[in-house]
């Protein structure tokens, strides 16, 4: 098996293949040729990597665009306080994972995705108000072309953990959208240079 990929995954890229093939040819083409093969690219690696393979997460294209990725976060550290949280949501509600989208604009890989929590609300793990994520990586100033989507994937799921995110239960104030992600994702970086990127201080004690 010379892709060492799954046949569902295969036809997928077969799909869009063909899919842009007909939009190239009607002439109604989203994005860019960069991005969206670059984003081919990055689909291809992900289906023959290990972490996608050993279920670390999982990814679903919105409406068939390699432009809007679901992203289904099953696995974060096991000794983490998130890790019991996504224990007990799969016990009340039966979901297993954490929802990320990531929206890639036709500038990409030149500049970073937007990427967001969508399911459950989460507190701390420098998850912001709406869910965005609070990552130098995904600022102009942070991000680099060289990035891969599995590096990103990877990079949140540490973040979190690091940022000792925990599964809000209950009634939660405010759902998360992408207006309010947006929004307070654009103020984080108007206050970077104010706020920095450090990591808070151990509580003393």
């Amino acid at each position: 098996q010379k892709d060492e990929m799954e046949v569902e995954h295969l036809a997928t890229l077969e799909r869009l293949r063909q899919t842009q093939r007909q939009d190239y040819l009607k002439g109604s083409v989203s994005g860019s040729v960069q991005a969206t093969d670059r984003l081919m690219k990055e689909l291809r690696d992900i289906y023959r990597s290990d972490s996608f393979k050993n279920n670390m997460y999982s990814i679903e294209l919105v409406n068939d665009s390699v432009y809007e990725w679901n992203i289904r976060l099953m696995s974060v550290d096991p000794d983490s306080p998130l890790h019991s949280d996504l224990v007990m949501l799969k016990e009340r509600e039966g979901k297993d994972s954490i929802l990320l989208n990531i929206i890639f604009k036709e500038t990409y890989p030149f500049e970073p995705p937007f990427v967001r929590v969508v399911h459950p609300v989460i507190s701390g793990g420098y998850v912001l108000v709406g869910g965005a994520i609070c990552m130098e990586l995904l600022t102009k100033q942070g991000w680099s072309s060289a990035y891969t989507v599995e590096a990103v994937i990877m990079q949140i799921a540490a973040t979190l953990v690091k940022g000792k995110a925990r599964i809000q239960f209950g009634p939660t104030k405010g759902q998360y959208s992408l207006a309010r992600a947006q929004q307070s994702f654009k103020s984080l970086v108007q206050i970077h240079e104010k706020n920095g990127w450090f990591t808070p201080p151990k509580e003393d004690g």
